[in-house]
């Protein structure tokens, strides 16, 4: 089915503070107290957040947001410092590295993609705890990639409600 590029409504312009309230919303999200099989599969919201902004906005986001929300999530986990600010620093450099690439698809079928930038990103994180002395952990360690990758077109929806162009009402 080929696409109609002529005829597709470009989005609004997104707004630095809606970025920024998003990203504050995804770490509350991440500091949810969860137990069980709901914390193993609990996606990385700040990563996931980071990844549409970079996609969809690269001039709006930069390495210094994601750093500084890295480190944040540091502080917030009580992990090694510097661990997902590396992490969510490789997720930002290859948004703004494929983001003309990964706009050309839905974001359903942008999901395994996003599935392999996560994957790559949690491997950043695993690495680090791995050469800092944490402890190794189990096979399942993976799965928030895949739940990420899952929840993508619904994140995705929902960052992009406000981008979207006010419809005339005169219009026919």
């Amino acid at each position: 089915m080929p696409h109609d590029y002529f005829n597709q409504e470009l989005p609004l312009e997104a707004k630095r503070s809606f970025i920024f309230l998003s990203l504050l919303l995804a770490l509350l999200f991440n500091l949810l107290p969860l137990q069980g099989i709901m914390l193993l599969l609990r996606p990385d919201f700040v990563a996931i957040t980071l990844l549409y902004w970079s996609i969809h906005y690269p001039q709006r986001i930069g390495m210094s947001l994601a750093f500084m929300a890295g480190l944040a999530m540091d502080v917030s986990n009580s992990s090694m410092l510097g661990q997902h600010a590396l992490a969510y620093c490789v997720i930002t450099f290859f948004g703004m590295i494929l983001h003309r690439r990964l706009r050309l698809f839905n974001s359903f079928q942008q999901a395994p993609q996003i599935f392999w930038i996560l994957l790559i990103a949690q491997f950043a994180i695993f690495l680090t705890g791995l050469l800092g002395g944490s402890y190794f952990p189990t096979w399942y360690y993976f799965f928030p990639s895949v739940t990420g990758a899952l929840l993508w077109p619904v994140i995705s929806f929902l960052l992009g409600i406000p981008q979207k162009p006010k419809s005339d009402p005169n219009e026919l």
